[in-house]
Order: structure tokens, then sequence, then C-alpha cells
């Protein structure tokens, strides 16, 4: 082989390790890209659902400001009750028998 063959196989090698280095880069940025867009993805769906529970509670906040608001929270969470009101307990008997604890 003479010098031009060796310059010629030089080329192409360089080429070729070239091609190697710039296909592996390109191929680990398209993973990335990929696991990027899969996080991405996960973070909006949570977004979304957070968003949803602040819409919720910023209409319970709307409705606990108005007088019916606060009336049904007086009666569900400290059984308050307006002025001639009655109040009704109901009790449920079941038919069922627990079993005698053994000693």
């Amino acid at each position: 082989m003479d010098l031009n063959d060796w310059r010629a196989l030089v080329t192409v090698l360089a080429f070729v390790c070239f091609l190697a280095i710039v296909g592996t880069a390109y191929i680990l940025e398209l993973r990335k890209i990929g696991r990027l867009g899969s996080i991405v993805d996960e973070r909006m769906d949570r977004l979304v659902a957070v968003t949803r529970d602040v819409q919720v509670l910023k209409e319970k906040i709307l409705f606990y400001r108005t007088p019916e608001g606060v009336a049904r929270l007086a009666r569900e969470q400290f059984n308050l009750t307006l002025p001639g009101e009655r109040i009704f307990r109901v009790e449920v008997v079941s038919g069922d028998l627990l079993p005698e604890e053994s000693p």
C-alpha cells in the first residue's frame, strides 16, 4: 500500500468513528427525550388533578360563605339547629347476633 491508500483508509475510519459517535449521541438524546416526555405527561396529569381539586375547594368556599352553607355546616358538624327545628335520631337495630366471646 502506498501513502494515498493509507490516507484514504484513515479518512474512511475517521468518518466511520465520527458516524458512530454521532449516532450514539443521537440515540442517547432520543432516549432522554422519551423519558422527559413521560415525566412531563405525569406532571401534566398531576397538575390537572390538582387544578380540579382547587376548583372543588373554591366552590365549597363560595358555598360555605352563604347563609345556607353556614347553616348546613352548623347542622352537620356541630349538631346545631335553628329555633323551632326538631332533631330526629335514627337507631339501626340489627337482627344479627354477635358471637359470644370464648374464654
